[in-house]
C-alpha cells in the first residue's frame, strides 16, 4: 500500500543575483489534491516548482519547504517538465524505466507494460521518439513520471504544445492516473486550471491569490457551464493590469 501523501507548506521568498523573484509568499499544498498555480510570464512560477523539486542551482530562496509528516521530501518527488525530455537513443520501455536505471536498479519492466497499456501505448514499445506522435510522447513522460511512484508529483505547464483534443485527453489520464497524490500543475491556461484543480491559486507581482474551484470532481467536464464560469473569471483576473506604485 502506498503511504499517504504529505500536505506541503512553502513560505518564504526567492532572489537571483539579489533581485527579487517572487515572494514573501506562503502557498499550501492540500494532501492528495491537486493545486494549480496561474500568473503571467516572469512571476516565478517554475522557479517556485523547481525549488520545491530541489533542481533550481542558480535561486536563492530564504524560508522553509515543508510536509505534513515532518519527513524530508527528498526522493519522494517526481518532476514531469513542459518539455517530454525524452532520450531518443531509448525507446519506450526504456524511456519510461529510465529512472531505475539512473539509480542501478532493476527494472520493474511489468509494471512498465502495464502503465504503458493503461496509457494506449502497449502497441508502441519498442519504438523510439522519433516514431512518435507529439500526444504519444507526452504519454510516455507521463508514465515515466508514473512509473517512479512519488507521492508527490510535480507538473510544469506539460500539455502546453499539445493541440486541444489531445490536452484534454492528457488532462483526463493525468487526472486519474494523479488521484491521490499531492500535484502541484503550473499551468497559463484558465481552462486547465478550471477543469483540473481542486484548488486554483494565482501568482503575481503583489503575491498568492486564492481563486475558488467550480464544483465537481476533476477532470470537470470541458462543456460544464460552472467549469466555463470559472474560467471565464480565471482569465479577467490574468488580464487585470498588475497594480501600479503606490503614490507618495
Amino acid at each position: 500500500m502506498r503511504p499517504a501523501p504529505p500536505a506541503l507548506v512553502i513560505d518564504g521568498h526567492a532572489r537571483i543575483d539579489g533581485l527579487p523573484v517572487f515572494g514573501p509568499l506562503r502557498l499550501s499544498l492540500a494532501a492528495g489534491r491537486i493545486t494549480c498555480l496561474l500568473g503571467p510570464s516572469g512571476v516565478g512560477k517554475t522557479t517556485l516548482l523547481r525549488l520545491i523539486a530541489g533542481v533550481d542551482d542558480v535561486t536563492t530562496f530564504t524560508g522553509t519547504i515543508t510536509a505534513s509528516d515532518g519527513l524530508p521530501l527528498t526522493g519522494r518527488m517526481a518532476l514531469m517538465a513542459q518539455s517530454d525530455l525524452l532520450l531518443p537513443w531509448l525507446d519506450v520501455l526504456g524511456n519510461v524505466t529510465l529512472g531505475a536505471r539512473l539509480r542501478g536498479a532493476r527494472r520493474d519492466l511489468i509494471r512498465a507494460r502495464q502503465i504503458l497499456n493503461q496509457m494506449g501505448l502497449a502497441d508502441h514499445l519498442e519504438k523510439r521518439p522519433d516514431a512518435l506522435s507529439g500526444g504519444q510522447r507526452q504519454r510516455v513522460a507521463l508514465a515515466r513520471t508514473l512509473m517512479e511512484d512519488r507521492p508527490v508529483i510535480l507538473l510544469d505547464e506539460p500539455f502546453s504544445a499539445l493541440d486541444a483534443r489531445t490536452r484534454a485527453e492528457m488532462q483526463d489520464l493525468a487526472a486519474t492516473h494523479l488521484a491521490g497524490r499531492t500535484v502541484l500543475m503550473v499551468t497559463h491556461d484558465p481552462a486547465e486550471a478550471a477543469r483540473m484543480g481542486h484548488a486554483i491559486v494565482i501568482l503575481s507581482e503583489t503575491g498568492l491569490v486564492d481563486v475558488a474551484p467550480p464544483p465537481g470532481p476533476v477532470p470537470r467536464p470541458v462543456e460544464d457551464p460552472e467549469t466555463l464560469a470559472a474560467q471565464g473569471r480565471l482569465l479577467a483576473r490574468l488580464r487585470a493590469p498588475a497594480p501600479g506604485p503606490v503614490p507618495c
